[in-house]
């Protein structure tokens, strides 16, 4: 756990490194956290736009909008790190700003889901289309159990599959599907020789991962939860120990 965490850090002070020139020329133009954040959410909902209309235009081998709606996820995805490093940068740090942060990264995770959803339903991917909404119940649930547990004073931060992993993962693997659909083709189909079981197509480059973040995310909310009940449990041994 310790090393997951250190690995983490040192991953994203090493990001920081690398957008602090940004976040500083944002700061001069005069951009406040909030002002970040909100730009982040708008472009997530770009991010669903593009996905429901490549389910209403586009066809089932046409995976070129899933591939646009993930290099929008990973821009959109910057600024979730842009906002507070603009406040942190910018000494403008608020409790109002980390709350609305925190309410517009699930708006924004919710609407992102939802394109998502539209489109293979649209395409007739059903059961990856459960999967989704799987991995969206696992992201809700990940943040709710830690601020529900933050909120009783119990820190729960650990897990795989956090916020940027997860948007990682899903804009990464949304592009990487659409660029090797331009070639291998968007139909393309893998079988088991002799059987004629289909075990991988184009598109499951995209929605392999997403299944993976369903496992995954749940398991991470489970794992929040026994965390969060085991400190409760020392917190109370403490505060029954006599002095």
């Amino acid at each position: 756990m310790e090393q997951q965490t250190s690995i983490r850090t040192n991953l994203q002070l090493g990001i920081y490194k690398i957008i602090d020139p940004f976040v500083k020329l944002l700061i001069k133009l005069g951009l406040t956290p909030n002002a970040v954040t909100t730009i982040g959410f708008v472009l997530n909902v770009g991010v669903a736009a593009i996905f429901i209309i490549g389910g209403e235009e586009g066809n089932r081998g046409d995976l070129t909008y899933v591939g646009w709606a993930g290099g929008l996820i990973l821009f959109a995805g910057l600024f979730d790190m842009l906002d507070g490093q603009v406040a942190r940068l910018g000494n403008m740090k608020s409790t109002f700003g980390a709350l609305y942060d925190s309410v517009l990264d699930r708006y924004s995770e919710l609407i992102m889901f939802l394109g998502i959803c539209y489109y293979l339903v649209a395409h007739h991917y059903f059961l990856s289309s459960i999967f989704a909404f799987i991995a969206l119940i696992g992201s809700m649930m990940v943040s709710y159990v830690r601020a529900r547990a933050e909120g009783l004073g119990i820190e729960c931060k650990g897990g795989l599959m956090q916020r940027p992993e997860r948007v990682v993962t899903i804009g990464l693997f949304a592009m990487l599907s659409g660029i090797s659909s331009l070639y291998i083709g968007g139909n393309y189909k893998l079988y088991i020789p002799g059987i004629d079981f289909q075990v991988f197509e184009t598109i499951s480059i995209f929605t392999i991962p997403i299944t993976i973040l369903a496992v995954l995310t749940n398991i991470t909310a489970f794992k929040r939860l026994m965390d969060a009940k085991k400190s409760l449990l020392e917190l109370k041994e403490e505060n029954n120990t006599p002095n």
